[in-house]
């Protein structure tokens, strides 16, 4: 394999970008890769893949080169000590010269017999994970630290799977299929599916099967009132509209505008007319009072800690903090508080969130209820395991209100 030097340059940009200063990195990566058009699809393989992985094993790259503080110096060797560890034959380069090939080999291998070293994760995670999980936990953070599936959700209102098979394969995009998801297909290509005509016209949208699993539980029919209290961009609004063929209303609510005007441009894009958006702080009690026993079904994809996607988004974990968690913890059970009401008595309400926590998932919706003996009960709950299936981890639990 041979460096080149403008490609290890982008890399550490990046990483300085996101480690140093804190940027996004999905955002951080995209910016950079539209940056440059002259790099091929080997290059921006190259630059991609680095970038993430030095992400995801940034602490084990600390422990193979010794460093207690990471600065600009840091993030060349920890990129140098990746090569060396993958048999690549590093270049005499000044940034590659405090490297010792032999104690980088010797460090890993020691780095191998201690997990938080070995899956890169801060202390206080690993023992958090532990003590929620168990033994599960390591099997777990290890499925987190692989590269995630990429997948399409099909758009039933303009579209089937056969169509989209048709036209994935006069595009020459690999794709393969699942069971968990009646709409989704696994795409083995390296490629920007946003730029197809069959994207921009609302036929398919990205996203995780587990995602998928979401809507399908609250089990909706044509012409009911549906509130989305956490809707987000839309992506598990979009199917919701779907599964009720675009018959009834759907109200999202989301604290974030930007989120809310994305959604706007999707749901237009989807073909989705039966989507109103709300920002939260206009629920006030007057708006809440119109709203109680409204909803034949309330979706309530909460804000989470976000850790069954650590394999999207690997920086997060050096962001988390166990007191944001802990805070956390408190807003899924008020946004639970707060939106019970709305809920018609004999109605669904669905919990769900993107950890693999029992503290955000299970122990949550048995507080909640708890909380309302005799008027909720819990129907069905699941947990997706990303090292069982693959895929993203999620917990989901139906509720109903008995009166």
């Amino acid at each position: 394999m041979k460096l080149h030097r403008n490609l290890c340059v982008a890399v550490v940009t990046a990483l300085k970008d996101i480690l140093l200063e804190k940027k996004q990195a999905d955002l951080t990566v995209e910016h950079l890769l539209q940056s440059n058009k002259s790099w091929g699809s080997r290059d921006r393989n190259f630059i991609a893949g680095n970038i993430y992985h030095i992400i995801r094993y940034k602490r084990l790259y600390e422990f193979c080169c010794n460093e207690e503080t990471w600065g600009e110096s840091s993030l060349w060797r920890a990129l140098g000590a990746k090569l060396i560890l993958e048999g690549v034959e590093l270049l005499g380069w000044p940034e590659f010269s405090e490297l010792n090939k032999e104690e980088i080999i010797k460090r890993a291998a020691e780095a191998s017999g201690i997990r938080k070293i070995r899956e890169s994760i801060p202390d206080w995670l690993d023992k958090l994970g532990e003590k929620e999980l168990g033994v599960n936990w390591e099997k777990e953070i290890t499925a987190l630290n692989t590269q995630a599936k990429f997948s399409i959700r099909v758009n039933t209102l303009k579209s089937n799977k056969s169509v989209i098979k048709i036209l994935f394969t006069e595009e020459g995009i690999d794709f393969s299929e699942t069971d968990l998801a009646p709409d989704a297909l696994i795409i083995n290509s390296r490629k920007n599916l946003r730029n197809l005509a069959s994207y921009k016209t609302g036929l398919f949208e990205v996203q995780d099967i587990s995602s998928q699993l979401v809507a399908p539980m609250l089990q909706v029919e044509p012409g009911m009132n549906v509130i989305d209290g956490c809707a987000g961009a839309g992506g598990k609004t979009l199917h919701v509209a779907a599964l009720m063929q675009n018959e009834g209303e759907i109200l999202a609510v989301d604290i974030n505008p930007r989120k809310l005007e994305e959604l706007q441009k999707r749901a237009v894009r989807a073909g989705c007319p039966i989507i109103k958006e709300m920002e939260a702080a206009k629920l006030t009690n007057h708006f809440q009072a119109r709203l109680s026993a409204f909803a034949d079904r309330i979706l309530l994809d909460v804000p989470c800690s976000g850790l069954g996607v650590l394999r999207r988004k690997p920086d997060a974990k050096w962001s988390l903090t166990a007191l944001f968690i802990e805070e956390l913890k408190k807003t899924q059970a008020e946004i639970l508080d707060e939106y019970a009401p709305m809920l018609k008595p004999g109605g669904f309400m669905v919990y769900s969130t993107c950890s693999i926590l029992p503290a955000e998932n299970e122990i949550q919706v048995r507080n909640f209820i708890e909380r309302n003996k005799d008027r909720f009960e819990l129907m069905v709950e699941r947990r997706i395991s990303p090292a069982d299936t693959g895929f993203d981890g999620f917990y989901m639990a139906r509720i109903k209100r008995l009166f």
